[in-house]
């Protein structure tokens, strides 16, 4: 499996097989995974840094309506959760993370898994394009054994103020990781859960959007016209 970073996918110039793109949280699994090891670590062993994250207190209910200021605070409190910790501490705790969480009941869309292995099985190139972290992702998709797929996903590096990312894989950036692994537009067909895959999904010659909220399925509709297909996966 190829993992992470651009670089690290094949050249496809001749590669003839239809491409498949998947996003990861929402439609793997079920939950913002990052987000889920940020909430964790904090209730655990790291309240203290609630502290460092107070200035952002007054602004958060109005960051957290658009998919902009979730980002922001993403990339904030990804600060807050690693500061004083080296980059390989971070990701020796995401990935104790990522194997635990893969072992809990009920965190996999089934759908979407199925569908990803049927993808495979037709002899589809399938790639995960994904805003989150490439360790926590990969270290998931290893625990579970799931082969076949290469990845795309957002990159971290550690500093004296704690990890930050130096490339984030969302909106537009996800289209240009894939036109970097060497894949023309358009490509065969397309999965996300969000407004941050529309680029994405337009780039796309069939458009899957799986269970989508009225306010994201309002957003999507009039981008994405006719090829768009609205999926209730479980």
């Amino acid at each position: 499996m190829t993992q992470g970073n651009d670089a690290a996918v094949p050249d496809t110039a001749v590669d003839a097989r239809r491409v498949v793109l998947f996003d990861f949280d929402g439609v793997i699994v079920r939950h913002q995974t990052l987000e889920l090891f940020f909430r964790e670590r904090l209730a655990g062993f790291g309240r203290w840094r609630l502290l460092l994250g107070l200035p952002w207190l007054p602004f958060l209910p109005f960051m957290l309506r658009s998919a902009a200021g979730t980002r922001i605070l993403g990339r904030a409190f990804l600060r807050v959760v690693t500061f004083g910790r080296t980059e390989a501490t971070y990701k020796r705790l995401l990935t104790a993370f990522a194997r635990a969480y893969a072992r809990r009941p009920g965190v996999f869309v089934r759908d979407g898994v199925a569908t990803l292995r049927r993808h495979i099985e037709a002899g589809d190139r399938v790639i995960i394009v994904t805003g989150n972290d490439g360790t926590l992702v990969q270290a998931i998709l290893d625990e579970v054994n799931l082969q076949g797929v290469e990845l795309l996903a957002s990159q971290v590096r550690g500093g004296v103020f704690g990890v930050h990312f130096v490339r984030h894989n969302v909106d537009g950036m996800k289209v240009k990781a894939v036109e970097r692994a060497g894949v023309a537009r358009p490509w065969a067909v397309a999965y996300g859960d969000s407004v941050s895959d529309l680029a994405m999904l337009k780039a796309a010659e069939a458009a899957k959007l799986v269970n989508p909220s009225n306010r994201t399925l309002k957003k999507m509709r009039k981008p994405l016209g006719e090829k768009l297909e609205v999926l209730g996966w479980y």
